[in-house]
């Protein structure tokens, strides 16, 4: 019988970040992890997001919520509130997490927008995700004094977009299962690369005109334009992150050659790629 994998931990903070508005407690990148058993629900005194990178698990807590989870999606986890979640069996799992805490998320909280009645958020392309995370506290050192609230401000502004992706894809119009399911696989790239709408179509039931019009009338455009967008959105996060070169990027995305990246990445972004790279790295 094969052994387990063994859980590989990679934490992102040495220390807690604090701030007056909050603290960042814990953050990093956990794979292989065992889940917890939802015969023995863990309560945290802490709020926590957890964004799956890899593989399909579940969540389940003591208010009867219980919900299949997928790459892309995002477990929040209140202070008071006993949970559960892991992979389903046989599944691989990775995920990135962030403690935290603070009269910020409390104020969130009081406001609804980070309601216990949604504990996942559905947000798909788990990569441009991660990126986005992984970028909250990379530079920063808890012992200067700007520097807590740098990655402070930088966690709040990812948590907004957050937010604000789970509610267009998921507003009163937009629960039917085929939809979430296509902004999943549409904003996803996978292994084979980033799916095409004609593939998606196939992938949740439906022949590709009948998913482009149906598709096209509650979001307002096009399987394909949406697509480009987040691949777009992901190409934004690997620049700003600055470990790959243009080519790279341009051959993950799809694209034929760095040419037909930068004219594509103008006439969403409003700048070549260079220029973004130049601004975003403050050259």
């Amino acid at each position: 019988m094969p052994s387990l994998p063994h859980t590989r931990a990679q934490p992102w903070l040495e220390s807690p970040l604090r701030t007056p508005a909050g603290d960042l407690e814990l953050a990093g990148l956990l794979q292989n992890v065992t889940g917890i058993d939802p015969a023995r629900m863990r309560i945290l005194r802490r709020f926590t997001i957890v964004l799956m990178v890899e593989g399909k698990g579940y969540y389940q807590d003591a208010r009867g919520t219980r919900l299949e989870v997928g790459p892309g999606d995002v477990i929040l986890v209140f202070p008071e509130i006993a949970h559960a979640y892991g992979p389903l069996h046989g599944q691989p799992w990775t995920q990135v997490y962030f403690v935290f805490s603070g009269p910020q998320f409390e104020l969130w909280r009081n406001q609804g927008l980070l309601s216990p009645d949604r504990p996942v958020w559905r947000l798909g392309a788990a990569d441009y995700w991660r990126q986005r995370l992984s970028e909250v506290t990379k530079t920063e050192s808890s012992h200067t004094v700007g520097g807590p609230l740098r990655a402070f401000g930088r966690f709040l502004h990812v948590l907004t977009e957050m937010l604000a992706a789970d509610a267009e894809a998921t507003g009163p119009a937009r629960r039917e299962a085929w939809l979430e399911k296509s902004f999943r696989l549409l904003g996803d790239r996978s292994a084979a690369g980033w799916p095409a709408p004609q593939t998606v179509a196939r992938e949740v039931g439906l022949n590709y005109e009948n998913f482009r019009k149906r598709f096209a009338q509650i979001t307002g455009e096009s399987p394909g334009r949406y697509q480009k967008r987040r691949r777009l959105e992901w190409a934004c996060a690997s620049i700003y992150h600055g470990e790959q070169s243009l080519k790279q990027i341009a051959d993950e995305l799809g694209f034929c050659d760095v040419f037909h990246f930068s004219k594509a990445f103008k006439q969403e972004i409003g700048l070549t790629p260079s220029d973004y790279r130049r601004r975003v790295h403050g050259a």
